[in-house]
């Protein structure tokens, strides 16, 4: 039996990355171009203007599903290779 291919999460740390907005910090990860994971804490989604108004009012949603400023920086970051991208296949 084959090894598993775990390329894609050994030795992957992940690197903070401050909003180009708002300054909220998280980690990132980019697995591939498809794939990023982001790891929020308290104090980026305190500090995330989107995520506050998405949880503001009577009829607000449980939870922020995406910050579009913060998925700007981090493809800046990504194309200025300050976040490295593990699996680099643009064609895939």
């Amino acid at each position: 039996m084959a090894p598993e291919d775990n390329r894609l999460t050994d030795g992957a740390p992940m690197r903070p990355v401050s909003c180009g907005q708002c300054g909220s910090r998280v980690l990132v990860r980019k697995s591939s171009w498809q794939q990023t994971s982001v790891q929020w804490n308290s104090e980026a989604l305190r500090g995330c203007r989107e995520h506050i108004a998405a949880t503001s009012g009577p009829a607000a949603p449980a939870g922020l599903e995406t910050c579009h400023a913060l998925v700007a920086t981090i493809r800046a970051a990504t194309l200025n290779v300050t976040i490295e991208v593990l699996d680099d296949d643009r064609a895939g």
